[in-house]
């Protein structure tokens, strides 16, 4: 028997995990609709000249290209990727559809894929949750982004977080205040990785960019408070955001200005966000901003407003169940209907249809006689009810439902049965 392999950077999700996962998905889905996000899905691939051009020079190294069909494909021609984010597809959805009325706001939550090495809690298809409002530069949305990660969070039981905003005019200045104007994205890509490298790698790293020593001193100088030349109008902006987002009732605790925070993606414009967990954990769970220029590359109509979040569900999964707040649930079957014999089987389905039209969540066992084997079944499953039907309450057109943690027993009709499981 030959062996079977996932591909790196994989993982089967089975069905215990996928009901915890589908949970909290719901429950991020629900926050989404709050704030009147619509929900929207484009195709698991792209164009490639989609793609290419929006991402920066290590995010183009990280994309799942596709060979062209046929003599093309031979050749090494390419032409569609896999999707690398939900940002791209969306401003080129808003190309194509010029009728939808603006402000657009949608939620879009679907895999990507990211050519990266495998690590822990980093996989090369994952999951992503984003909100984005379309055509309006309104402060309230900037500032919803920051109230739907808040609320998103609170809602799954993580609350000690902090989430980071800057701005990139406030990133331009700076480059411009240590004579770097040139070297703005270098410095950018350099300044991104202060969490994981800290601040004697950043400094190595942009020594190695190009950078002079005396460039990297008063880059310091200014991240830790001295005023930044030309930066008066978005330290504004972003203060402004900041107090909007406390109206909608974010915690002023759990938010913070913060000028060293640098979003990697060439098409951040304006304010940027990102949220970590507090407590030692790494990386960020949340991350985004305002791109006004990304949707009129595709619609070439120029600049079109557009802000936007996502929330790294896959990490977010991760760490709930490591802090041991992810559901219990393994199963979102509710009751196992046992089948006592084929002269009772008519019964139980009949009974199991009923339950099933109250919405009740039923699964009829594939085994007929031997009850303790059927309720081990259930058990196993962690199903918390099994239903009884033998030839006394067919007759009398009862069932029996069985709580197999405390064995507590209720006979009634199916009908009594549905309305006490929903109570």
């Amino acid at each position: 028997m030959a062996k079977v392999f996932l591909p790196k950077g994989s993982r089967d999700l089975m069905p215990a995990m996928m009901n915890r996962r589908l949970m909290v998905i719901d429950t991020v889905r629900e926050v989404f609709a709050r704030y009147g996000f619509e929900p929207l899905e484009t195709p698991a691939f792209e164009r490639i000249e989609t793609l290419t051009g929006k991402y920066g020079d290590e995010g183009e190294k990280l994309m799942f290209r596709i060979l062209k069909r046929g003599a093309g494909g031979e050749a090494g021609e390419v032409d569609l990727a896999l999707r690398y984010d939900l940002t791209v597809p969306l401003a080129r959805v808003m190309a194509m559809n010029p009728g939808i009325p603006l402000p657009f706001k949608r939620s879009q939550i679907q895999p990507v894929w990211r050519a990266e090495r495998p690590q822990k809690g980093r996989f090369r298809e994952f999951y992503q949750c984003d909100v984005d409002t379309i055509g309006t530069d309104s402060p309230i949305a900037d500032a919803e982004c920051i109230a739907v990660v808040h609320d998103a969070l609170t809602s799954l039981g993580l609350t000690d977080f902090t989430i980071r905003l800057n701005h990139r005019q406030i990133l331009r200045a700076l480059a411009e205040a240590i004579d770097a104007a040139e070297q703005e994205t270098s410095m950018l890509q350099a300044l991104d990785k202060l969490d994981k490298i800290g601040r004697e790698g950043v400094e190595k790293e942009m020594i190695e960019r190009g950078f002079s020593v005396e460039q990297v001193h008063r880059l310091w100088s200014y991240l830790d408070g001295a005023p930044i030349p030309g930066a008066a109008e978005p330290e504004a902006h972003l203060r402004q955001i900041f107090e909007l987002a406390l109206d909608l009732g974010v915690d002023p605790e759990r938010v913070q200005i913060d000028r060293t925070l640098a979003r990697g993606l060439d098409y951040y414009t304006g304010p940027v966000f990102e949220t970590v967990l507090n407590g030692g954990y790494s990386g960020s769970i949340s991350g985004g901003g305002r791109y006004d220029g990304l949707i009129g590359m595709f619609s070439g109509k120029g600049d079109v407003p557009a802000v936007g979040v996502s929330l790294g569900i896959e990490r977010i999964f991760m760490l709930m169940e490591e802090m041991g707040l992810m559901p219990d649930t393994e199963t979102t079957t509710q009751v196992w209907a046992t089948v006592f014999s084929e002269t009772t089987r008519s019964a139980t389905l009949e009974a199991a249809a009923i339950l099933r039209q109250a919405g009740i969540r039923v699964q009829v066992s594939a085994r007929e006689g031997k009850l303790g084997k059927q309720f081990k079944d259930a058990s196993t499953r962690g199903v918390p009810f099994a239903l009884v039907c033998g030839p006394d309450e067919a007759a009398a057109g009862t069932v029996v439902l069985k709580n197999l943690s405390t064995g507590e027993q209720f006979t009634g009709t199916p009908e009594q049965v549905a309305i006490k499981l929903g109570a």
